[in-house]
C-alpha cells in the first residue's frame, strides 16, 4: 500500500495532465506594407469547416480537391478555405508581375468560425488600439451570391440566437408499456412549448410562463446558447462604391445589393471594435452548396473572383 502514497502525491501535482482545457485553434494576424500613404484594408476569412465523409453522400472524397465538369469538389471550396486562397492568389498575381500592392493588407484568419467564433471577440477588442488601430476598412468573403449568374454585394446579415429548453421529468428510466400514458411525459410538455408563437423577445420569460400555465409536475430549464446580433451597413458608403466600381470592372454589371439570412459573428464585431466600414465581396455562386455534400465552387467563378479582389485592391487605393 505505500506506494499509492507516491501514487496519489504524483496524480496531485501533475493533475493538469489529466484534467486538461481544450485549447482553441490559433487566430492568425498578418500584415503586408506599412506605408502610411497607402490605405489599410484588414481581410477577415476562416479555415475551419464542417464535418464532412464520404459516407455522408459525397459523390468524392470530401477532404481531396476534385475538378470535374468546371466545378472545384471538395469541403471548404466555397466555406471559406477557397475564397481565402482567392485572396493570397491575388496577393501571388501582383507579386508575379513585378507590381507593388496598391493598399497595406492585415489578415485576421480563424479556426473557430463554423463553432461560433469563440475567443475572436476577445482578441478584436484586445487589439483594436494597437493591431487594429490603423484599418482604414473590413473585408470579408465569405457568403454567396444571391443567383448563380449575377454577382452580389452583401450589407446586412440578419443575426442568430439558439435557445435550448429542457423539461426533465421521471428521475429514472420507465417502461412505455407499464408507465405509459400515466406519466406525465416530458415531451408533452416540449410539444405545447414549442407549438406556439415564441416572440422575438423575451424567449426565457414567455416559455416559463407558458410552463406555469400547463400545471406540470415536470421540472423547465431554459438557457440561450451562442448568438450573433444583427448588422447593416451603409452600401453607398464610399467602401461599398469601392466595391460595386470592381464588381462592374469584372463582370460587367452592378452587383445585386443583398442582405443575408446567415451570421457571420465577427462582422458587427469588427464594426464596433475599429470603428470602419465594413463589407461582405462575395466570391461563390448560390448553388454551391456549403455545408451540404459536394460542396464546390465554379473554376469561373474563382478565377473571376480573384480578379474581382485584385479590382477591388485598385479601387480602394483610390479612395480619399
Amino acid at each position: 500500500m505505500s506506494h499509492l502514497t507516491e501514487l496519489f502525491k504524483y496524480v496531485d501535482d501533475h493533475q493538469d495532465l489529466y484534467v486538461q482545457e481544450i485549447p482553441l485553434p490559433p487566430i492568425i494576424l498578418g500584415q503586408l506594407g506599412s506605408d502610411p500613404a497607402k490605405k489599410t484594408v484588414c481581410i477577415y476569412g476562416h479555415l475551419d469547416v464542417q464535418p464532412a465523409n464520404i459516407d455522408d453522400g459525397w459523390d468524392t472524397e470530401p477532404f481531396t480537391l476534385v475538378e470535374k465538369d468546371g466545378k472545384l469538389y471538395g469541403r471548404g471550396s466555397t466555406d471559406d478555405k477557397g475564397p481565402v486562397l482567392a485572396w493570397f492568389n491575388c496577393i501571388e498575381a501582383y507579386q508575379k508581375i513585378g507590381k507593388d500592392l496598391p493598399i497595406n493588407i492585415k489578415f485576421c484568419f480563424e479556426g473557430m468560425e463554423e463553432s461560433g467564433s469563440e475567443g475572436l471577440d476577445d482578441l478584436v477588442f484586445s487589439r483594436k488600439d494597437t493591431f487594429f488601430k490603423d484599418v482604414d476598412y473590413v473585408c470579408i468573403s465569405d457568403n454567396y451570391w444571391l443567383g448563380k449568374n449575377k454577382p452580389c454585394i452583401t450589407y446586412g446579415l440578419r443575426g442568430i440566437c439558439y435557445f435550448f429548453i429542457e423539461v426533465e421529468c421521471g428521475g429514472k428510466d420507465l417502461h412505455s408499456g407499464v408507465f405509459g400514458g400515466s406519466v406525465h411525459e416530458a415531451m408533452t410538455d416540449l410539444i405545447a412549448l414549442m407549438g406556439n408563437y415564441l416572440p422575438l423577445f423575451k424567449v426565457i420569460d414567455h416559455l416559463q410562463k407558458k410552463f406555469a400555465e400547463l400545471g406540470s409536475p415536470n421540472k423547465l430549464k431554459v438557457n440561450m446558447g451562442h448568438g450573433a446580433k444583427a448588422w447593416v451597413s451603409d452600401f453607398n458608403h464610399p467602401h461599398y462604391m469601392a466595391g460595386r466600381k470592381a464588381m462592374k470592372t469584372v463582370f460587367g454589371v452592378e452587383p445585386d445589393l443583398t442582405r443575408e439570412g446567415g451570421s457571420i459573428p465577427v462582422t458587427l464585431t469588427f464594426q464596433e471594435a475599429t470603428g470602419r466600414n465594413v463589407m461582405l465581396l462575395p466570391v461563390g455562386s448560390s448553388d454551391d452548396g456549403a455545408h451540404s455534400q459536394n460542396e464546390k465552387i465554379n473554376r469561373s467563378n474563382y478565377i473571376q473572383g480573384v480578379k474581382l479582389l485584385g479590382a477591388y485592391f485598385h479601387e480602394v487605393s483610390l479612395l480619399e
